[in-house]
């Protein structure tokens, strides 16, 4: 496992690959990594020749400057837990300056994908995200690109990107990977306290219990207010906001006929740390 620091040495290993036929894959992380990040890394592993995984941190993507001080940084463990535990040929770990040795101007056209749910209470949010990963797509130009599925809305916004620019990459969105009390695996989860990390689990339970008891007996915008209700009574949780949307456009639904891909999307603070999940109703697509 080579680790590369610079674009133009990223590229130089990369096109030798390409030159012996390997098909490439691409896992675009912001380090931290844990058993979800491994679960991308596997897959990529299993189905490309040679893998690169990036470790950055994009300022660009953060509308909170106190979040982005606090995002947790660990790269030597990050690259020890990727050499013991899958075979990538290249970790991409550049600089901010690397990244933007100018300030990055451009503005995407996202549609409404990037106006709800986290567009609205992260302004600028995805912008960042398409600026960092139209880049990491320029510098490797990978065959497939493998992202999960716990950042819905985002996995959703990036295949419009590869539309929208005309990318011949295929992406590949993976399962949320969970601990055995149902939560999430984040990087944001060592940021909890142990009381709270004991709470936490709660929304992922609310979610399910919201499928197996309230779906069809409720219309969506019932179960969205149950929801909200039954997890702002807990402390110390906070609701941002949950959607039930279309699974492909992200609008959110009036009635479960009105879609044959149902998703919840869910935000919801426990004490300062801001977490997200996802539960699907329905998907016959």
């Amino acid at each position: 496992m080579e680790v590369k620091n610079t674009i133009k040495d990223l590229k130089a290993s990369v096109a030798l690959a390409r030159q012996n036929g390997s098909r490439i894959g691409l896992v675009p992380t912001m380090g931290a990594l844990h058993q979800g990040h491994l679960s991308l890394v596997k897959r990529a592993c299993s189905e490309c020749d040679f893998v690169v995984v990036s470790i950055f941190v994009n300022p660009t993507q953060f509308n909170n400057a106190e979040d982005l001080k606090t995002y947790p940084r660990t790269l030597e463990e990050d690259l020890r837990l990727l050499s013991e535990n899958a075979n990538v040929d290249v970790v991409f770990a550049p600089s901010v300056e690397e990244i933007y040795p100018q300030p990055d101007t451009r503005q995407f056209e996202l549609g409404k994908l990037a106006e709800v749910m986290e567009g609205r209470y992260r302004p600028g949010h995805f912008n960042g995200v398409a600026q960092i990963v139209s880049k990491l797509f320029m510098f490797v130009e990978p065959d497939k690109a493998f992202f999960g599925e716990k950042d819905f809305q985002q996995l959703a916004i990036i295949r419009q990107l590869v539309k929208n620019l005309n990318f011949s990459i295929e992406i590949v969105g993976c399962p949320i990977v969970r601990y055995m009390d149902g939560l999430a695996v984040s990087s944001r989860n060592t940021l909890l306290t142990e009381e709270q990390r004991a709470i936490a689990p709660i929304i992922q339970a609310t979610l399910r219990r919201s499928v197996e008891e309230m779906q069809y007996k409720m219309k969506p915008s019932e179960v969205v207010d149950w929801v909200t209700n039954t997890l702002n009574k807990i402390q110390p949780l906070q609701m941002e906001y949950y959607s039930i949307v279309d699974g492909i456009t992200l609008q959110p639904v009036n009635s479960w006929e009105e879609s044959d891909y149902v998703v919840g999307c869910i935000t919801c603070y426990c004490g300062k740390v801001r977490l997200i999940d996802n539960i699907t109703y329905k998907k016959s697509i």
